[in-house]
């Protein structure tokens, strides 16, 4: 009788919460708006022409005024989310930054190093990727540490100096495509940064092409991969996977033994060597994941990899842009002399640079004007989020548009000009804080826990060459041509066609001031 009982007491209980169900039943938030989509090719019948993300920058622009500042398009099996609004971007980078601080699941071609860990980039929110950031920041990157690499940076000074002086003279109209130089000079600190060799040109530009070629293979071929599902990359794309292993191939033979060199000398004391590298911490390093042990050399060259391409090209595309503006306005250039004759010396050291506001001004115009990534690297949410209304799930696409906020009118006079004064005292820039950490008014960095670690390398870096490149050489737009200011994605956004510049020494003109 007492079963009974129970039972007849439970079973009201049961049909009010089948009733209550129905009525009201717990429902998700959906999805962000989006454009329709057709299965497997998703949204990209609206990228008819070209999956460039110049392209998407567009479609979004279009799409954000018919849907809203949070938008999902799908490309493949996971949905992608677009966040095109800058305090939207602060509340889920800044106030829901934990949430909204991990990666999408890796690509197919991320592991090709056969390695217990993905880079710092890649590694999902969690202890592995806190390991190798903090290891990172505190051995490499802490402004102390980076101090120590001043006699690294004179040296690359030297070389891009002499560099540009040479192709100067050897063309009729002193016309120099500066990229090159800028792309091997910022190589070759970053190359001494980690390895903490100084490597001869010839063995320098074997490793730059050793590391850019998988890395311009796979932007060029292998986007399309973020589209197809998993499924059918298991019968497609094969000759190109096989390409990439290749190249990789060649970039470990060369990294291996500049690897080894280091891990042999190790015990020597810290104070024999030229400088800490970033090879020499992470042979200090264990993963406690991994019972403590060390990282293997695979895992190192899959790091210094990451080191040397972060390192590089944003910096590299950064001073090119910025050095174009300069040759191209006349008046900023002025300005900007007029404030390098007041420091002393035969070059802007580093310790000068905080003298130099107007300087500061034009760096930062230039990384807000022409950011070198148009996009964040795509974040992820570590489980199911409701934000702005709508569902986030866990491992959707998180995409955050950078150019577009840099842009904005209502932030912004004339947005799309080249205008430095806008960061000195009573512009619409003055004291902006490009961490984010306040508000959203750039970020060419990103933003919150993913925060480029290199941000205060690359503002140093910038600072110091555009500062010395103007001191030493006027520059001007060639004879008969202008500078074109059009943009095309690589691995980064560049210029369509790379900055030809009139460089002419200044005869000593600031050396006797």
């Amino acid at each position: 009788m007492e079963a009974w009982s129970i039972i007849l007491f439970l079973i009201p209980i049961f049909l009010s919460f089948i009733i209550a169900f129905l009525l009201f039943p717990c429902r998700k938030p959906p999805l962000p708006p989006g454009p329709p989509s057709i299965p497997i090719l998703g949204s990209l019948i609206w990228l008819r022409h070209s999956t460039s993300l110049l392209n998407l920058e567009i479609l979004l622009r279009k799409f954000r005024s018919q849907l809203g500042p949070i938008i999902t398009l799908r490309f493949g099996s996971h949905p992608s989310i677009f966040i095109v609004d800058r305090y939207l971007a602060h509340k889920a980078l800044v106030e829901h930054g934990a949430s909204f601080s991990s990666r999408p699941p890796p690509s197919p071609y991320s592991r090709f190093h056969n390695s217990r860990i993905l880079n710092i980039t890649s590694s999902p929110y969690g202890d592995q990727w806190r390991l190798l950031r903090r290891n990172l920041t505190s051995e490499i990157l802490h402004p102390v540490k980076i101090h120590r690499f001043a006699p690294g940076r004179r040296w690359v000074l030297g070389l891009l100096l002499n560099d540009l002086q040479t192709r100067s003279e050897q063309s009729p109209k002193r016309a120099v495509v500066a990229m090159e130089s800028f792309q091997l000079a910022m190589f070759s600190l970053l190359v001494l940064m980690c390895f903490g060799e100084k490597l001869d040109e010839k063995a320098i530009r074997k490793i730059e092409t050793a590391q850019r070629e998988p890395l311009l293979y796979m932007s060029k071929h292998m986007r399309v991969f973020s589209f197809v599902p998993k499924l059918l990359l298991r019968f497609m794309f094969q000759g190109m996977l096989k390409n990439v292993a290749r190249l990789r191939q060649i970039q470990i033979d060369l990294f291996l033994p500049l690897i080894r060199a280091r891990r042999e000398n190790h015990k020597q004391a810290r104070e024999q060597r030229f400088v800490y590298s970033y090879v020499d911490s992470l042979l200090d390093l264990s993963l406690a994941q991994e019972g403590g042990s060390q990282l293997t050399d695979n895992e190192i060259i899959l790091l210094c990899s990451e080191f040397l391409t972060a390192g590089t090209d944003s910096t590299a595309t950064a001073l090119q842009w910025i050095m174009a503006e300069i040759a191209a306005r006349t008046a900023v250039q002025a300005k900007l002399l007029e404030e390098l004759k007041g420091i002393n010396g035969e070059e802007i050291k580093e310790e000068d640079l905080n003298k130099l506001p107007y300087l500061k001004a034009v760096v930062l115009e230039g990384l807000r004007r022409h950011p070198p990534s148009h996009f964040l690297l795509p974040h992820s949410v570590i489980k199911d989020v409701e934000f702005g209304g709508y569902l986030i799930p866990k491992n959707a696409s998180i995409n955050f548009t950078v150019a577009d906020m840099a842009w904005d009118e209502k932030l912004w006079e004339e947005p799309m000009e080249f205008k430095p004064e806008r960061f000195m005292a009573g512009g619409d820039g003055e004291g902006v804080d490009i961490t984010g950490n306040r508000e959203i008014k750039m970020m060419p960095f990103g933003v919150g826990r993913r925060i480029c670690p290199g941000l205060g390398l690359a503002i140093l870096h910038l600072e110091y060459f555009v500062a010395n490149m103007v001191r030493e050489f006027e520059w001007a737009a060639v004879d008969g041509e202008e500078i074109d200011f059009s943009e095309k994605s690589e691995f980064t956004v560049v210029m369509s066609k790379p900055l030809r510049a009139r460089i002419t020494p200044r005869k000593g003109l600031l050396k006797d001031s």
